[in-house]
Protein backbone atom coordinates (compact mmCIF):
# COMPACT_ATOMS: atom_id res chain seq x y z
CA UNK A 1 0.00 0.00 0.00
CA UNK A 2 2.76 2.07 0.94
CA UNK A 3 4.55 1.15 -1.96
CA UNK A 4 1.44 2.28 -4.57
CA UNK A 5 1.25 5.76 -2.82
CA UNK A 6 4.68 6.88 -2.95
CA UNK A 7 4.70 5.65 -6.87
CA UNK A 8 1.68 7.98 -7.57
CA UNK A 9 3.99 10.95 -5.48
CA UNK A 10 6.76 10.39 -7.75
CA UNK A 11 4.66 10.67 -10.88
CA UNK A 12 2.63 13.50 -9.91
CA UNK A 13 6.14 15.24 -9.16
CA UNK A 14 7.32 14.40 -12.58
CA UNK A 15 4.19 15.58 -14.39
CA UNK A 16 4.66 18.84 -12.44
CA UNK A 17 8.21 19.22 -13.82
CA UNK A 18 7.33 18.54 -16.77
CA UNK A 19 4.60 20.99 -17.09
CA UNK A 20 6.92 23.96 -15.75
CA UNK A 21 9.15 23.32 -18.27
CA UNK A 22 6.80 23.51 -21.07
CA UNK A 23 5.40 26.51 -19.85
CA UNK A 24 9.17 28.19 -19.67
CA UNK A 25 9.71 26.89 -22.95
CA UNK A 26 6.59 28.58 -24.10
CA UNK A 27 7.26 31.97 -22.51
CA UNK A 28 10.50 32.00 -23.68
CA UNK A 29 9.27 31.83 -27.31
CA UNK A 30 6.54 34.22 -26.89
CA UNK A 31 9.10 36.64 -25.47
CA UNK A 32 10.87 36.27 -28.71
CA UNK A 33 8.23 36.26 -30.76
CA UNK A 34 7.37 39.65 -29.41
CA UNK A 35 10.56 40.95 -29.44
CA UNK A 36 10.87 40.51 -32.98
CA UNK A 37 7.47 42.04 -33.67
CA UNK A 38 8.82 44.80 -32.27
CA UNK A 39 11.44 45.11 -34.39
CA UNK A 40 9.58 44.57 -37.54
CA UNK A 41 7.27 47.12 -36.37
CA UNK A 42 9.91 49.55 -36.01
CA UNK A 43 11.39 49.03 -39.21
CA UNK A 44 8.25 49.51 -40.79
CA UNK A 45 7.63 53.04 -39.08
CA UNK A 46 10.72 53.76 -40.19
CA UNK A 47 10.03 52.80 -43.48
CA UNK A 48 6.68 55.17 -43.26
CA UNK A 49 8.03 58.16 -41.87
CA UNK A 50 10.91 57.93 -44.83
CA UNK A 51 8.13 57.98 -47.53
CA UNK A 52 6.10 60.86 -45.52
CA UNK A 53 9.03 63.27 -46.45
CA UNK A 54 11.17 61.98 -49.08
CA UNK A 55 12.86 64.98 -49.82
CA UNK A 56 13.72 66.08 -46.39
CA UNK A 57 15.64 62.91 -45.93
CA UNK A 58 16.86 62.81 -48.99
CA UNK A 59 18.53 65.83 -48.87
CA UNK A 60 19.40 64.86 -45.34
CA UNK A 61 21.30 62.11 -46.69
CA UNK A 62 23.11 64.17 -49.05
CA UNK A 63 25.58 64.72 -46.53
CA UNK A 64 26.18 61.00 -45.65
CA UNK A 65 26.75 60.63 -49.40
CA UNK A 66 29.32 63.20 -49.99
CA UNK A 67 31.59 62.30 -46.70
CA UNK A 68 30.88 58.59 -46.86
CA UNK A 69 32.36 59.20 -50.50
CA UNK A 70 35.24 61.54 -49.57
CA UNK A 71 36.46 58.58 -46.93
CA UNK A 72 36.73 55.87 -49.52
CA UNK A 73 38.36 58.54 -52.21
CA UNK A 74 40.90 59.96 -49.36
CA UNK A 75 41.72 56.10 -48.14
CA UNK A 76 42.25 55.25 -52.01
CA UNK A 77 44.27 58.24 -53.04
CA UNK A 78 46.35 57.41 -49.73
CA UNK A 79 46.87 54.23 -50.81
CA UNK A 80 48.05 55.25 -54.57
CA UNK A 81 50.19 58.25 -53.47
CA UNK A 82 52.06 55.30 -50.80
CA UNK A 83 51.89 52.83 -53.65
CA UNK A 84 53.72 55.64 -56.18
CA UNK A 85 56.11 56.45 -53.66
CA UNK A 86 57.27 52.68 -52.32
CA UNK A 87 57.66 51.83 -55.47
CA UNK A 88 59.75 54.82 -56.71
CA UNK A 89 61.87 54.34 -53.90
CA UNK A 90 61.87 50.36 -54.78
CA UNK A 91 63.03 50.91 -58.22
CA UNK A 92 66.67 52.01 -57.10
CA UNK A 93 66.93 47.97 -55.68
CA UNK A 94 64.85 46.82 -53.32
CA UNK A 95 66.76 44.10 -51.76
CA UNK A 96 70.11 46.39 -52.42
CA UNK A 97 73.03 46.71 -50.05
CA UNK A 98 75.56 49.39 -50.50
CA UNK A 99 78.75 49.30 -49.16
CA UNK A 100 80.79 52.57 -48.24
CA UNK A 101 84.04 53.85 -47.18
CA UNK A 102 83.78 56.13 -45.01
CA UNK A 103 87.01 57.01 -43.10
CA UNK A 104 90.45 55.90 -41.64
CA UNK A 105 93.86 55.79 -42.78
CA UNK A 106 96.79 53.69 -42.81
CA UNK A 107 100.33 54.14 -41.76
CA UNK A 108 103.09 53.19 -44.71
CA UNK A 109 106.78 54.20 -44.91
CA UNK A 110 107.68 57.25 -44.59
CA UNK A 111 104.84 58.07 -42.42
CA UNK A 112 102.43 58.48 -45.67
CA UNK A 113 99.00 57.51 -45.10
CA UNK A 114 96.49 55.98 -47.51
CA UNK A 115 93.09 55.35 -47.30
CA UNK A 116 91.94 52.08 -46.30
CA UNK A 117 89.89 51.92 -48.96
CA UNK A 118 87.94 47.91 -49.58
CA UNK A 119 89.41 45.57 -52.51
CA UNK A 120 87.74 42.82 -54.57
CA UNK A 121 88.38 40.42 -51.74
CA UNK A 122 86.47 41.58 -49.17
CA UNK A 123 83.89 41.22 -51.66
CA UNK A 124 84.63 37.91 -52.55
CA UNK A 125 85.00 36.97 -48.41
CA UNK A 126 81.65 38.33 -47.75
CA UNK A 127 79.92 35.84 -50.86
CA UNK A 128 81.59 33.39 -49.35
CA UNK A 129 80.31 33.60 -45.80
CA UNK A 130 76.69 35.68 -46.02
CA UNK A 131 74.08 33.16 -47.33
CA UNK A 132 71.48 34.93 -49.56
CA UNK A 133 73.75 36.83 -51.89
CA UNK A 134 72.14 36.22 -55.63
CA UNK A 135 74.19 39.76 -57.24
CA UNK A 136 77.17 41.91 -56.30
CA UNK A 137 79.40 43.88 -57.72
CA UNK A 138 82.78 46.24 -56.94
CA UNK A 139 83.09 49.59 -58.55
CA UNK A 140 86.00 51.41 -59.94
CA UNK A 141 85.28 55.37 -59.76
CA UNK A 142 87.55 57.30 -62.55
CA UNK A 143 87.04 60.77 -63.85
CA UNK A 144 88.70 61.87 -66.83
CA UNK A 145 87.82 63.78 -70.15
CA UNK A 146 87.19 61.28 -73.27
CA UNK A 147 87.33 61.84 -76.83
CA UNK A 148 83.99 61.37 -78.56
CA UNK A 149 85.25 62.21 -82.26
CA UNK A 150 85.61 65.28 -84.61
CA UNK A 151 88.02 66.64 -81.62
CA UNK A 152 85.34 66.89 -79.60
CA UNK A 153 86.16 65.85 -75.82
CA UNK A 154 83.84 65.75 -73.05
CA UNK A 155 84.13 65.69 -69.15
CA UNK A 156 82.93 61.62 -67.88
CA UNK A 157 83.11 59.15 -64.51
CA UNK A 158 84.15 55.79 -65.63
CA UNK A 159 82.67 53.24 -63.31
CA UNK A 160 84.25 49.99 -63.62
CA UNK A 161 81.31 47.49 -62.63
CA UNK A 162 80.83 43.74 -63.00
CA UNK A 163 77.98 42.19 -65.76
CA UNK A 164 75.64 41.30 -62.22
CA UNK A 165 75.80 45.61 -61.54
CA UNK A 166 72.84 45.61 -63.86
CA UNK A 167 70.97 43.72 -61.60
CA UNK A 168 72.22 45.12 -58.45
CA UNK A 169 70.98 48.96 -59.39
CA UNK A 170 67.74 47.58 -61.24
CA UNK A 171 69.14 49.10 -64.55
CA UNK A 172 67.16 49.52 -67.84
CA UNK A 173 68.79 48.47 -70.85
CA UNK A 174 67.40 51.14 -73.81
CA UNK A 175 69.41 49.85 -76.39
CA UNK A 176 71.71 47.47 -77.39
CA UNK A 177 73.03 45.64 -74.41
CA UNK A 178 75.13 45.14 -70.81
CA UNK A 179 78.07 43.78 -71.76
CA UNK A 180 78.23 40.03 -70.33
CA UNK A 181 80.54 37.75 -68.03
CA UNK A 182 82.26 36.78 -71.14
CA UNK A 183 83.36 40.77 -71.90
CA UNK A 184 84.58 40.87 -68.39
CA UNK A 185 87.04 37.65 -69.04
CA UNK A 186 88.25 38.84 -72.54
CA UNK A 187 88.97 42.49 -71.13
CA UNK A 188 86.83 43.83 -74.04
CA UNK A 189 86.99 47.93 -74.54
CA UNK A 190 83.09 47.83 -74.20
CA UNK A 191 80.98 50.55 -72.76
CA UNK A 192 77.70 51.09 -71.63
CA UNK A 193 76.72 54.80 -71.53
CA UNK A 194 73.69 56.40 -69.69
CA UNK A 195 71.20 57.60 -71.27
CA UNK A 196 71.24 61.94 -71.12
CA UNK A 197 74.87 61.35 -72.38
CA UNK A 198 73.65 59.23 -75.24
CA UNK A 199 71.24 62.08 -76.12
CA UNK A 200 73.64 64.70 -75.66
CA UNK A 201 76.05 62.82 -78.19
CA UNK A 202 74.11 60.77 -80.66
CA UNK A 203 70.74 62.33 -80.76
CA UNK A 204 69.53 58.87 -79.52
CA UNK A 205 69.62 56.07 -77.66
CA UNK A 206 69.79 53.44 -80.96
CA UNK A 207 71.97 56.24 -82.54
CA UNK A 208 74.75 55.90 -80.00
CA UNK A 209 74.89 52.22 -80.37
CA UNK A 210 78.46 51.04 -82.06
CA UNK A 211 79.86 54.50 -81.81
CA UNK A 212 83.38 54.54 -80.49
CA UNK A 213 84.72 56.65 -77.86
CA UNK A 214 88.51 56.93 -76.76
CA UNK A 215 89.74 57.12 -73.07
CA UNK A 216 92.91 58.04 -72.36
CA UNK A 217 93.92 56.48 -76.05
CA UNK A 218 92.16 53.70 -75.51
CA UNK A 219 89.27 53.04 -78.08
CA UNK A 220 86.02 51.77 -76.41
CA UNK A 221 82.93 50.65 -78.38
CA UNK A 222 79.41 51.55 -77.45
CA UNK A 223 77.35 48.88 -77.10
CA UNK A 224 74.16 49.87 -74.94
CA UNK A 225 72.12 52.81 -73.78
CA UNK A 226 71.30 52.52 -69.88
CA UNK A 227 68.83 54.72 -67.36
CA UNK A 228 68.02 54.11 -63.84
CA UNK A 229 64.76 52.80 -62.88
CA UNK A 230 63.65 55.75 -61.55
CA UNK A 231 65.18 59.42 -61.28
CA UNK A 232 67.20 59.75 -58.23
CA UNK A 233 68.10 63.56 -58.58
CA UNK A 234 71.79 62.75 -58.51
CA UNK A 235 71.82 61.56 -55.07
CA UNK A 236 73.18 58.08 -56.99
CA UNK A 237 76.88 57.30 -58.07
CA UNK A 238 75.59 57.55 -61.74
CA UNK A 239 75.26 61.19 -63.28
CA UNK A 240 74.27 62.62 -66.07
CA UNK A 241 77.58 61.61 -67.87
CA UNK A 242 78.33 58.28 -66.94
CA UNK A 243 80.18 55.57 -68.41
CA UNK A 244 80.11 52.18 -67.04
CA UNK A 245 82.71 49.80 -68.49
CA UNK A 246 83.97 46.02 -67.66
CA UNK A 247 85.89 46.26 -64.08
CA UNK A 248 88.88 44.31 -65.28
CA UNK A 249 89.25 46.96 -67.52
CA UNK A 250 88.60 50.09 -65.24
CA UNK A 251 91.95 48.53 -63.29
CA UNK A 252 93.98 50.14 -66.31
CA UNK A 253 93.32 53.80 -65.47
CA UNK A 254 93.65 53.51 -61.52
CA UNK A 255 96.31 50.61 -61.23
CA UNK A 256 94.74 48.99 -57.72
CA UNK A 257 91.76 46.83 -56.51
CA UNK A 258 90.56 49.81 -54.14
CA UNK A 259 87.45 50.18 -54.01
CA UNK A 260 85.00 52.69 -52.40
CA UNK A 261 81.96 51.18 -53.15
CA UNK A 262 80.73 47.54 -53.42
CA UNK A 263 77.19 46.69 -54.26
CA UNK A 264 75.01 43.54 -53.21
CA UNK A 265 72.04 42.12 -53.47
CA UNK A 266 69.88 39.72 -51.73
CA UNK A 267 67.22 37.25 -51.99
CA UNK A 268 64.64 38.54 -50.02
CA UNK A 269 63.77 42.17 -48.35
CA UNK A 270 63.54 40.31 -45.17
CA UNK A 271 67.39 39.61 -45.58
CA UNK A 272 68.68 43.29 -46.20
CA UNK A 273 69.03 44.33 -42.52
CA UNK A 274 70.33 41.29 -41.02
CA UNK A 275 72.93 40.96 -44.27
CA UNK A 276 74.21 44.73 -43.87
CA UNK A 277 74.87 43.92 -40.33
CA UNK A 278 76.39 40.84 -41.14
CA UNK A 279 79.11 42.21 -44.70
CA UNK A 280 79.60 45.51 -42.24
CA UNK A 281 80.99 43.07 -39.37
CA UNK A 282 83.19 40.73 -41.69
CA UNK A 283 84.25 44.18 -43.89
CA UNK A 284 85.46 46.04 -40.67
CA UNK A 285 87.36 42.55 -39.45
CA UNK A 286 89.36 42.71 -42.58
CA UNK A 287 90.79 45.95 -42.25
CA UNK A 288 92.10 48.30 -39.70
CA UNK A 289 89.96 48.82 -36.43
CA UNK A 290 90.22 53.00 -37.23
CA UNK A 291 88.51 52.40 -40.46
CA UNK A 292 85.07 53.18 -41.02
CA UNK A 293 82.44 51.35 -43.38
CA UNK A 294 79.17 51.88 -43.96
CA UNK A 295 76.03 50.25 -45.24
CA UNK A 296 73.63 51.97 -47.20
CA UNK A 297 70.33 50.51 -47.62
CA UNK A 298 66.46 51.24 -48.41
CA UNK A 299 65.00 49.89 -45.59
CA UNK A 300 64.70 53.27 -43.58
CA UNK A 301 63.90 55.13 -46.24
CA UNK A 302 60.65 52.69 -46.99
CA UNK A 303 59.65 52.81 -43.42
CA UNK A 304 60.18 56.53 -43.64
CA UNK A 305 57.83 57.30 -46.65
CA UNK A 306 55.46 54.52 -45.29
CA UNK A 307 54.95 56.17 -41.67
CA UNK A 308 54.77 59.84 -44.19
CA UNK A 309 52.52 58.63 -46.22
CA UNK A 310 50.35 56.68 -43.56
CA UNK A 311 50.14 60.40 -41.48
CA UNK A 312 49.25 62.13 -44.68
CA UNK A 313 46.32 59.52 -45.18
CA UNK A 314 45.07 60.32 -41.73
CA UNK A 315 45.10 64.06 -41.93
CA UNK A 316 42.90 63.90 -44.92
CA UNK A 317 40.91 61.57 -43.06
CA UNK A 318 40.36 64.11 -40.16
CA UNK A 319 39.39 66.60 -43.39
CA UNK A 320 36.69 64.29 -44.60
CA UNK A 321 35.21 63.46 -40.79
CA UNK A 322 34.39 68.02 -40.91
CA UNK A 323 32.00 66.67 -43.36
CA UNK A 324 30.35 63.87 -41.68
CA UNK A 325 29.87 66.08 -38.50
CA UNK A 326 28.48 68.54 -40.26
CA UNK A 327 26.28 65.08 -41.97
CA UNK A 328 25.64 64.19 -38.28
CA UNK A 329 23.92 67.81 -37.32
CA UNK A 330 22.01 67.93 -40.18
CA UNK A 331 20.85 64.59 -39.46
CA UNK A 332 19.97 65.75 -35.74
CA UNK A 333 18.34 68.74 -37.13
CA UNK A 334 16.32 66.78 -39.13
CA UNK A 335 15.35 64.12 -36.50
CA UNK A 336 14.02 66.52 -34.83
CA UNK A 337 12.18 68.27 -36.43
CA UNK A 338 10.60 65.04 -37.02
CA UNK A 339 10.00 64.33 -33.48
CA UNK A 340 8.33 67.59 -32.80
CA UNK A 341 5.77 66.90 -36.13
CA UNK A 342 5.13 63.64 -34.70
CA UNK A 343 3.94 64.33 -31.49
CA UNK A 344 0.40 62.92 -31.43
CA UNK A 345 1.35 60.14 -32.92
CA UNK A 346 4.47 59.41 -29.99
CA UNK A 347 1.14 60.35 -27.48
CA UNK A 348 -1.20 57.73 -29.30
CA UNK A 349 1.66 55.21 -29.45
CA UNK A 350 2.28 55.46 -25.81
CA UNK A 351 -1.21 55.38 -24.87
CA UNK A 352 -1.41 52.34 -26.35
CA UNK A 353 1.12 50.92 -24.29
CA UNK A 354 4.40 51.55 -26.42
CA UNK A 355 7.17 52.10 -23.83
CA UNK A 356 9.68 55.21 -23.28
CA UNK A 357 12.79 52.12 -24.78
CA UNK A 358 10.48 51.61 -27.89
CA UNK A 359 9.73 55.09 -28.59
CA UNK A 360 13.57 55.46 -27.92
CA UNK A 361 14.69 52.53 -30.64
CA UNK A 362 11.87 53.86 -33.14
CA UNK A 363 13.51 56.87 -33.44
CA UNK A 364 17.18 56.00 -32.89
CA UNK A 365 16.40 53.67 -36.11
CA UNK A 366 15.31 55.96 -38.19
CA UNK A 367 18.45 58.23 -38.06
CA UNK A 368 20.67 55.06 -38.57
CA UNK A 369 18.74 54.11 -41.39
CA UNK A 370 19.20 57.79 -42.72
CA UNK A 371 23.06 57.94 -41.75
CA UNK A 372 23.33 54.20 -42.96
CA UNK A 373 21.66 54.82 -46.50
CA UNK A 374 23.41 57.47 -47.27
CA UNK A 375 26.89 55.82 -46.45
CA UNK A 376 25.99 52.79 -48.52
CA UNK A 377 25.15 55.10 -51.63
CA UNK A 378 28.23 57.29 -50.91
CA UNK A 379 30.91 54.29 -50.65
CA UNK A 380 29.50 53.13 -54.26
CA UNK A 381 29.77 55.81 -55.57
CA UNK A 382 33.70 56.33 -53.86
CA UNK A 383 34.34 52.88 -54.88
CA UNK A 384 32.85 53.46 -58.40
CA UNK A 385 35.56 56.03 -59.58
CA UNK A 386 38.90 54.29 -59.13
CA UNK A 387 37.14 51.04 -60.60
CA UNK A 388 35.58 53.08 -63.55
CA UNK A 389 39.60 54.78 -63.95
CA UNK A 390 40.99 51.27 -63.60
CA UNK A 391 38.93 49.61 -66.33
CA UNK A 392 38.54 52.51 -68.74
CA UNK A 393 42.08 53.45 -68.65
CA UNK A 394 45.53 51.56 -68.02
CA UNK A 395 46.17 53.29 -65.00
CA UNK A 396 45.87 50.97 -61.85
CA UNK A 397 44.68 52.64 -58.68
CA UNK A 398 44.54 49.96 -55.71
CA UNK A 399 40.94 49.57 -54.28
CA UNK A 400 40.88 48.03 -50.25
CA UNK A 401 37.98 46.93 -49.27
CA UNK A 402 38.70 48.41 -46.16
CA UNK A 403 37.82 51.82 -47.27
CA UNK A 404 34.64 50.28 -47.64
CA UNK A 405 34.26 49.28 -44.06
CA UNK A 406 35.95 52.11 -42.33
CA UNK A 407 32.45 54.23 -44.46
CA UNK A 408 30.02 52.35 -43.25
CA UNK A 409 30.97 51.69 -39.74
CA UNK A 410 31.57 55.74 -39.64
CA UNK A 411 27.88 56.09 -41.34
CA UNK A 412 26.31 53.74 -38.64
CA UNK A 413 28.08 55.36 -35.60
CA UNK A 414 26.81 58.96 -37.19
CA UNK A 415 23.36 57.82 -36.44
CA UNK A 416 23.48 56.90 -33.42
CA UNK A 417 25.78 59.93 -32.12
CA UNK A 418 23.25 62.40 -33.65
CA UNK A 419 20.34 60.73 -33.64
CA UNK A 420 20.19 59.67 -29.75
CA UNK A 421 19.57 63.51 -28.75
CA UNK A 422 16.34 63.32 -30.74
CA UNK A 423 15.29 59.71 -29.79
CA UNK A 424 15.78 60.67 -26.06
CA UNK A 425 13.50 63.92 -26.33
CA UNK A 426 10.64 61.21 -28.16
CA UNK A 427 10.98 58.97 -25.44
CA UNK A 428 10.81 61.30 -22.44
CA UNK A 429 7.81 62.88 -23.58
CA UNK A 430 4.47 63.31 -21.51
CA UNK A 431 1.83 61.05 -22.76
CA UNK A 432 -0.74 62.98 -21.43
CA UNK A 433 0.64 66.59 -22.86
CA UNK A 434 1.30 64.78 -26.24
CA UNK A 435 -2.40 63.84 -26.76
CA UNK A 436 -3.22 67.23 -26.04
CA UNK A 437 -0.69 68.81 -28.39
CA UNK A 438 -2.00 70.90 -31.52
Amino acid sequence: MSTSITNSANETNEAARLRKRASSSFDKTLRSARSTIAFRETVNLAIDSFRASKTRFLLTMLGMVIGSASIVLVYTVGNTGKDFALNTISGLGPNKVEMQYSGGITMGPDNVSTPDYMTREDMQAVRSEVPGIVASSPMLEYHDNIAVGNGITKEAMLLGVSPQYKEVRNLKVKAGRFFDDQDALSHAKVAVIVGPMARELYGSYADAVGHTISIRGIPFTIIGVFMESTDTFGTSEISEHTLLVPYEVARYFTGSDELKEIFFSMKTSGEVEPAAARITQIIHGRHYPTSEYKAQTLTDILVTMRKIANMLTIVLFLGSAITLIVSGVGIMNSMLANVQSRIREIGIRKAMGATSREIRLQFLTEAVFLSLGGGIIGTVLGLALPLSVGFFTDFAIPVSAWSAVIALATSVGVGVIFGTLPANRAAKLDPVATLKYE
